[in-house]
């Protein structure tokens, strides 16, 4: 009898200690916390396409957020993600568990990323936007903006892959690949370019990249809006005459200038398709992205008589407006003054 009590004692006494054993692997392997720091700012896991098991552990280490690797191996394992790795960019939380962790990464649930496009950027500033927030590798992008048998399909080359890019916020995917982005752009392009804009473009005589390319010129010309339609309308004047469209942006950018804050004689030569002084008509492409309000400028031109224009000599941003070439004169003589007054170089 006192056989039977001790075995059941012990019998007893070793299922606490397996049920001990097992809550605390249990808490151990998943419900282990991740090391996330207690604090407002979000912390975000990048996992790179193609990565391994090996690699989402070098990562979680390097980033010191493991407490224990064995631990959240072993649940790793359990759950078949060791097999699995899903690509993309996570959202860890505080106090998150290995558990939860897991689950998330196993899950693919991705924190999708809102690229703020905005006018005025250079090429070179828009490539490195994107691949400061995508995946997309700066030169990855850059082979396919300068691919003309790639851009053909867009009926783009080079010189006016540009056009592609309309400002906007766009949500997507951090590892989203090069071409699904461009496709991305492509469809925002054709519903920017609706029936109304398209029909503009026609009635100015331009084509949608013309437009595109003469609203990077004056863009860079002044930021204010009030005056864009009405140096849109100039520009238009000067090509409806046959004029050379001497656009001092044109020729910062055909130098590759991007200190200078004015424009000298001296500069005017430089030999460029895209100097507006030496060449005539629009150039090749835009000088830069611009923003919607300047498209819509340049397609709801001001109809008037002026074919000369000239930053007014205060300072304000604003523009002075000439149909004679001496009144231009007089204007541009007074914002050479005023900017040597101020010794604006």
């Amino acid at each position: 009898m006192k056989l039977k009590q001790k075995t059941k004692r012990r019998l007893l006494f070793f299922g606490l200690m397996l049920l001990l054993l097992l809550g605390a692997t249990y808490y151990f392997i998943f419900r282990g916390n991740i090391s996330i720091p207690a604090n407002n700012e979000k912390e975000y896991l990048y996992i790179p396409t193609g990565a391994t098991f090996d690699d989402v552990l070098a990562i979680l280490k390097k980033k010191n957020l493991l407490k224990d690797e064995t631990s959240f191996t072993l649940l790793c394992k359990s759950v078949g993600y060791t097999h699995s790795v899903l690509p993309g960019k996570y959202r860890l939380s505080n106090r998150m568990t290995n558990f939860e962790l897991v689950r998330l990464l196993k899950s693919g649930k991705q924190e999708p990323v809102k690229l703020i496009i905005k006018g005025s950027q250079s090429m070179l500033a828009f490539l490195d936007y994107v691949s400061n927030n995508l995946e997309i590798t700066h030169d990855e992008l850059n082979q396919k903006l300068t691919d003309d048998d790639y851009l053909r399909s867009y009926s783009l080359n080079k010189a006016t892959a540009i056009c592609l890019i309309i400002p906007n916020t766009y949500e997507m995917y951090w590892n989203t690949p090069v071409e699904l982005f461009l496709e991305k752009m492509h469809v925002a392009y054709g519903k920017f370019w609706m029936e109304k804009r398209t029909t503009l473009a026609k009635e100015s005589g331009l084509t949608k990249t013309e437009v595109v390319t003469l609203a990077s010129i004056i863009e860079k010309e002044t930021d204010k809006d009030s005056d864009l339609p009405m140096i849109a309308g100039v520009y238009i004047n000067r090509l409806s005459k046959g004029m050379k469209l001497q656009a001092d942006p044109t020729v910062l950018y055909a130098m590759n200038n991007l200190t200078s804050k004015r424009v000298y004689s001296k500069m005017l030569d430089f030999d460029s398709p895209y100097n507006t002084y030496r060449y005539s008509g629009l150039p090749p492409g835009p000088i830069c992205i611009p923003a919607v309000q300047s498209v819509d400028a340049v397609l709801n031109y001001k109809k008037h008589h002026f074919i000369y224009f000239c930053a007014r000599a205060d300072g304000s941003g604003y523009s002075d407006f000439a149909e004679k070439y001496d009144d231009h004169k007089v204007n541009a003589k007074k914002y050479r003054n005023y900017l040597d007054e101020q010794n604006i170089k």
